[in-house]
């Protein structure tokens, strides 16, 4: 243990130093895939070279010039050629021209590059100087309807001689002058003007030069009028990204400032407006935050700075430094332990850590249950759990009979409510085919609930179930209300509807007469017993041949008791809103939404047509005035063509006397007035009566057959038997006998 967990302390401190040494990498200075030098020339965005490798202004293009075998960079549209640049600072250095007056081999009155119309501008860090002896340089502006003068003075006192203490010449007003410049310039003209009382040299020049550039060349030289040799000097530019981008740095920053909010690592950008000065433009200046470097206009431009290994920081002795994301800090060194300390320390360190781990894994196991009895709460209360209750309280609900299964038992059972396990889809919910762990196969009920008359309905079919005791009605074995939706466990019905035998071909199955007589007087039973014999009368409500099963032995089962009702003994109707199948509701229900026991009568008596005839309720197939089947039966009853509309295999097993009685049973069910139809009770005797007349006579027909099969396979053998022996007078074989058989 302890050696592992040594193991795991070394990996984390490996991990540590590849950090270290990832953040030291140095910072991106392009675009990803773009040339980030031209020559030595570092290329820094928003500057670029090449199409997207630049801001979405092309005074930001770096033309990168190899004709020369020495590539330098270009300031596009400027032709200025660029020394170096500062994403950070936001200055970039090109090459500025000199202007000459009166020197010999040099061009008269160059000028410097006009920027009005860019987004540059010439940075303070500038001076304009002058050299020269008694004249003066001046430079105006007139930009962004301002105008500016300014200029400085060369005298040619040679007796004043001043030197920066190593005996180089300083520009200091004699033979060489220097004045500042406004914020914000973009375009000047130099003139110059004599000083004829003291003339010494006829050659003047003037330029803007980077300040720090000329103080350090200028250091250099002996004689600073030697300057004159060169055409161009350095000048710095400050760059102005809201001058023509403001749209596309907008969004720049916009995007970044969400991307950076939460590193500690991210550029500090400000953006002001200074109407005041000469050139009267906002500015954009973004840098990278203390303790970081690189390039903040780019993502992850800014990086870590190790301030405690290049000397950037103020701790001393007896404080060390110890360097942390984007800053560093002071601390006092640790005291000196021994080897064994150090080890029971890190092991102790370890053992705390793996602690704090179990803590916050029992922690969020604990969170995660107590979130999930929540949810299960909040479902049980969705789901009914409280009218439930108050059934339970009530005694309205056979507790014995009611499990309560759980949520991961039923997903189980049902591989997570597989689509493949379906075996119907109604109105009121879908239907899954599932296998408890104590291997019973069932029917699980998944309820479509969107509002409380539908979470009632489901209530309502739990507490009508638990109080039915019945072999041809389904079985409720449970109920789950702890998910989302409801769920009900039946028991499993394995051969379907006899909607499917009777109106989707099957010639693996034979839907005899016999059967379809026995299964009508099954649900007359079982619907009977609803109507009279249950502890109080039960209106199924939506009798209909998708609705009774086939178990294993083809025997009828009742079920979808989901807008059933439980009325009192003395009350003889329930007033409801119209609920029902087209082609199975009641008319007189349709028209008055009374229910009562015969409005259950005239669904079954559909159901016995469907028997019947094979026809559905309702077919598009027949014409509009015969689409309904109970009018279609009707007609032919009415033209005395009843059997034009029988089942071909009713036809053929069936006597005519006793398919002419369900029908005549059939019709009394369909009389539009509930008070001429008989009960459910009278009903299910008829069939019975008409169920033992078909057994009666189909024993009658068994037993005549079996006569008949003794009569050819005993007695006729006997006979011819005897009569050879009889005639043989001894032990003559049949072979013998054969020729007095007739031919």
């Amino acid at each position: 243990m302890v050696v592992k967990l040594l193991s795991h302390v070394i990996l984390f401190t490996l991990l540590l130093r590849l950090l270290a040494v990832a953040s030291s990498q140095k910072p991106p200075i392009a675009k990803p895939n773009c040339q980030s030098h031209c020559g030595d020339i570092e290329i820094p965005y928003p500057f670029g070279i090449g199409a997207g490798c630049y801001i979405d202004d092309d005074w930001f293009q770096i033309i990168c010039d190899n004709s020369t075998g020495n590539p330098t960079p270009f300031l596009n549209r400027t032709n200025l050629e660029v020394l170096e640049i500062s994403a950070e600072g936001g200055t970039l250095k090109v090459t500025n021209p000199i202007t000459f007056s009166n020197c010999s081999n040099k061009p008269i009155n160059r000028q410097t590059a006009n920027l009005e119309g860019s987004p540059f501008a010439y940075s303070t860090k500038n001076v304009f100087t002058a050299v020269g002896c008694g004249f003066m340089a001046t430079i105006t502006s007139n930009s962004n309807g301002y105008s500016i003068s300014s200029g400085c003075k060369s005298d040619c006192d040679i007796s004043i001689n001043k030197s920066n203490g190593t005996g180089h010449s300083v520009c200091n007003g004699v033979d060489c002058c220097q004045t500042a410049i406004p914020s914000f310039l973009s375009a000047f003209n130099t003139s110059f003007q004599r000083d004829d009382d003291k003339t010494r040299s006829s050659c003047n020049y003037a330029f803007l030069v980077d300040r720090e550039w000329f103080q350090g060349y200028a250091n250099n030289l002996t004689n600073i009028s030697a300057i004159s040799d060169r055409d161009n000097i350095p000048v710095v530019l400050e760059w102005n990204m809201f001058h023509s981008t403001t749209e596309v740095f907008g969004t720049f920053l916009e995007v970044n400032a969400t991307v950076w909010s939460d590193d500690p690592i991210r550029p500090s950008c400000d953006s002001y407006n200074d109407n005041s000065s000469v050139y009267g433009s906002s500015r954009l200046e973004c840098t990278c935050g203390g303790g970081s470097e690189g390039n903040p206009y780019l993502l992850d431009g800014c990086q870590d700075i190790n301030e405690c290994e290049v000397g950037k920081h103020s701790c001393s002795e007896p404080l060390v430094c110890v360097n942390y994301r984007a800053g560093y800090g002071c601390f006092y060194p640790p005291k000196s332990k021994s080897p064994v300390k150090a080890i029971i320390i890190g092991i102790g360190s370890g053992l705390g850590f793996l602690l704090l781990l179990l803590g916050a894994w029992w922690l969020h196991k604990l969170i995660k249950k107590t979130k999930a009895i929540k949810r299960k709460k909040k479902f049980f209360k969705q789901n009914g759990g409280i009218l439930l209750e108050q059934q339970l309280a009530a005694g309205e609900v056979n507790v014995e009979k009611i499990k309560l299964f759980n949520s991961q038992e039923l997903e189980m059972a049902t591989d997570h409510f597989n689509i493949d396990r379906i075996l119907g889809q109604g109105g009121q919910g879908t239907v899954y085919k599932g296998m408890l762990t104590d291997g019973r196969i069932v029917a699980v009920k998944k309820s479509k609930l969107v509002d409380g008359g539908e979470i009632a309905q489901f209530i309502n079919e739990i507490v009508i179930l638990s109080q039915i005791n019945h072999r041809n009605v389904v079985k409720l074995l449970g109920c789950c209300l702890e998910t989302e939706v409801p769920l009900l466990v039946y028991e499993f019905i394995p051969k379907g509807t006899i909607y499917q035998y009777l109106h989707k071909e099957n010639e693996e199955f034979l839907f005899t007469w016999e059967m379809r007589l026995r299964i009508a007087a099954e649900v007359a039973g079982a619907l009977s017993y609803l109507h009279s014999a249950a502890g109080f009368p039960i209106y199924h409500r939506d009798i209909k041949s998708t609705n009774i099963l086939l178990d294993d032995k083809y025997r009828a089962k009742v079920a979808d008791f989901g807008t059933s009702r439980s009325v009192s003994i003395d009350q003889t109707h329930l007033t409801t809103i119209v609920h029902g199948t087209f082609g199975y509701l009641d008319p007189e229900y349709f028209q008055s939404s009374q229910f009562t026991d015969k409005s259950d009568v005239y669904s079954f008596g559909v159901v016995l047509l469907e028997l019947l005839t094979g026809e559905k309720s309702v077919s598009l197939t027949r014409s509009p005035e015969i689409r309904g089947l109970v009018t279609y039966f009707n007609f032919t009853m009415e033209e005395n063509r009843l059997f034009d509309i029988i089942d071909a295999r009713v036809k053929e097993e069936g006597v005519t006397e006793d398919i002419l009685s369900v029908a005549n049973l059939a019709n009394r069910c369909l009389d539009m007035s509930g008070k001429r139809r008989p009960t459910m009770k009278e009903v299910a005797m008829e069939l019975e009566r008409i169920q033992k007349s078909v057994n009666a006579s189909n024993n009658l027909q068994q037993n005549y057959d079996e006569v008949e099969y003794v009569r050819n396979e005993v007695t006729g053998p006997w006979d011819v038997t005897s009569t050879g022996s009889c005639l043989a007078g001894g032990t003559t074989t049949s072979k013998d006998s054969l020729p007095l058989l007739p031919y």
